[in-house]
């Protein structure tokens, strides 16, 4: 068995003959053990001289992360099928627009629709179809209106027993002419009457004008002349 007693006995001995060199030795042995501690233990980084060769330590690398491309998506419009009362109901007011249609955007096609689509495609000469079509629809879009025809206007016949009836300025203006001037107690209706003709034959008497007791262009001039304005 170890004699524990005994050694400690020799060690305090030797520490007792020689205590410069014990102090030295230990003073030595913190110091060692202080540099190995800060060499192993304490320093951040490696040591500029280390005691035992290590192998430098690789860097650590991140993986690297494949960043996707920003790829623009673009809106890819949607065409949404229209139904055919709607693409009826667009053609009606675009032909009432342009003149060929006059009933009611119902939607329905019927005979006046028809009719009114087909008189589009004559007028205009296009060679389409007359039916209910989103082309049809875009042809009307696209026309100019409808030429409107003047209707030829009814010959006038001239009737002049009905000149003579019907009341004018230009009848009460020579019927005041001739009263004014004393050619007959006439008056002024503006209708031309017997009292009116008899005024008329006594002023071309008087004028040595030819005797018809009408209204004339000469009858007019010359009464004209004689009040110095013109008869309206």
């Amino acid at each position: 068995m170890f004699d524990f007693d005994g050694s400690a006995g020799r060690l305090a001995g030797a520490i007792g003959r020689h205590p410069r060199e014990f102090v030295g030795i230990l003073m030595t042995t913190v110091a060692i053990t202080a540099i190995f501690v800060n060499a192993l233990f304490l320093q951040r980084g490696p040591h500029p001289a280390p005691i035992f060769a290590t192998r430098p330590a690789m860097a650590r690398q991140a993986p690297a992360v494949l960043s996707r491309p920003h790829v623009v998506e673009l809106a890819t419009p949607v065409t949404v099928a229209r139904s055919a009362v709607q693409i009826i109901s667009d053609i009606q007011r675009e032909l009432s627009r342009k003149g060929y249609y006059d009933g009611a955007a119902d939607g329905i096609w019927g005979a006046k629709t028809d009719a009114a689509a087909r008189d589009f495609v004559q007028a205009t000469g296009r060679k389409i179809n007359a039916d209910a079509s989103e082309s049809l629809l875009h042809a009307i879009v696209l026309s100019a209106p409808k030429a409107k025809s003047t209707p030829a206007a009814a010959p006038v016949r001239k009737d002049p027993i009905a000149e003579l009836i019907t009341p004018t300025l230009q009848v009460l203006a020579i019927q005041r002419a001739l009263a004014d001037f004393g050619y007959g107690q006439i008056k002024p209706t503006g209708g031309y009457d017997p009292a009116t003709q008899a005024a008329i034959e006594k002023f071309e008497r008087a004028r040595k004008l030819p005797v018809t007791g009408q209204i004339s262009d000469q009858l007019v001039r010359e009464l004209s002349a004689m009040t110095g304005r013109p008869l309206e």
